[in-house]
């Protein structure tokens, strides 16, 4: 999991980044439930951020405009934004459909990325868009990636309105769809768990990494770091967000093996299901640095009928997983 830290300024954005932030999402807290910030604030932010972190753009909650959109969604390609999110709250699925396509087209000979996004409390809205429909509509809208969010701003977050296990659910779909998945929403420290047990690619958060943790104030670089360490520590499994993970040790033998170093885990799911299409009867090691990422796999493995025989660290303390198709 990386960070995804809010920012509406190029302030915050260097505090963010201070912090460690991984990417830092450009959006307007003044424009209705949330907006896109002016262009020229999104390229001084652009210019200002180091080539290894990401910059993306927030449109918020756009209108049942197909042009206005796609010409919204062109001038974060221009900008050279690493990606652009598309949201939607209350429209006809068909229209939002239509308008990831149209956005898609726009962002043709650019390296900008398209993240399709629902809000988890779409359905307080009359005609809100049934958040359980977001991978479908990322899938079918042709996006790189989806962000689950929320609008509400009482107290409520994420896990008020999506249960963990269909978040777990809807995650893994994506990673298997090759996707980029995120997560927002009022997120605190106190979530932390939940959120590496769902393990999304990406954590978005402002509150949370705001100073007196009000997403209205500013963004603290200390904030960020604390939450960013907290984060970290999860995702090394110095803190266990699970009862334990049942390693057992292997002997060796002759198997494929895949390194899953430096890959997501969307990537490391398509290496082995790209394997195991082309040979069922190949016992397959893993070899998995990030230790959240296993049970994303034993998910994906009993989901399809695979054996986990093994599980053992190695010297490197990566786990690595030997896999019976």
């Amino acid at each position: 999991m990386i960070l995804m830290v809010s920012v509406q300024d190029l302030y915050e954005a260097k505090q963010a980044l201070k912090g460690g932030a991984d990417i830092v999402d450009v959006k307007n807290l003044q424009e209705a439930l949330v907006g896109s910030a002016h262009p020229n604030v999104v390229k001084q932010i652009r210019d200002e951020v180091p080539s290894a972190h990401h910059a993306s753009v927030t449109l918020g909650v756009v209108p049942d405009q197909i042009g206005t959109v796609s010409m919204a969604v062109y001038a974060a390609g221009t900008l050279d934004a690493t990606s652009v999110k598309v949201g939607f709250m209350v429209s006809e699925y068909s229209v939002a459909l239509e308008t990831l396509l149209a956005a898609k087209e726009a962002l043709a000979g650019t390296q900008t990325k398209l993240i399709g996004s629902l809000f988890a409390d779409n359905l307080l809205y009359d005609g809100g868009i049934d958040p359980d429909l977001m991978v479908k509509l990322a899938k079918e809208g042709q996006c790189d990636g989806f962000l689950i969010d929320t609008l509400v701003k009482d107290g409520r977050n994420l896990f008020d309105f999506v249960p963990e296990e269909r978040l777990k659910e809807m995650v893994l779909e994506g990673k298997e769809l090759g996707m980029s998945t995120a997560l927002s929403g009022h997120l605190k420290m106190s979530d932390l768990d939940e959120l590496s047990r769902v393990n999304p690619d990406i954590v978005g958060v402002r509150g949370a990494v705001c100073q007196k943790g009000d997403r209205d104030s500013r963004v603290h670089w200390e904030s960020v770091a604390d939450f960013k360490k907290q984060l970290d520590l999860r995702q090394t499994g110095e803190i266990n967000v699970y009862g334990g993970n049942g390693a057992t040790e292997n002997n060796g033998s002759d198997w494929i093996i895949i390194d899953g170093t430096g890959k997501t885990c969307a990537g490391i799911i398509a290496a082995l299901s790209k394997q195991i299409s082309e040979d069922t009867s190949s016992f397959v090691e893993v070899i998995i640095p990030d230790v959240l990422n296993t049970y994303d796999l034993i998910v994906w493995a009993e989901k399809n009928s695979h054996d986990i025989v093994t599980q053992r660290k190695d010297s490197e303390g990566s786990l690595r997983m030997l896999i019976k198709p």
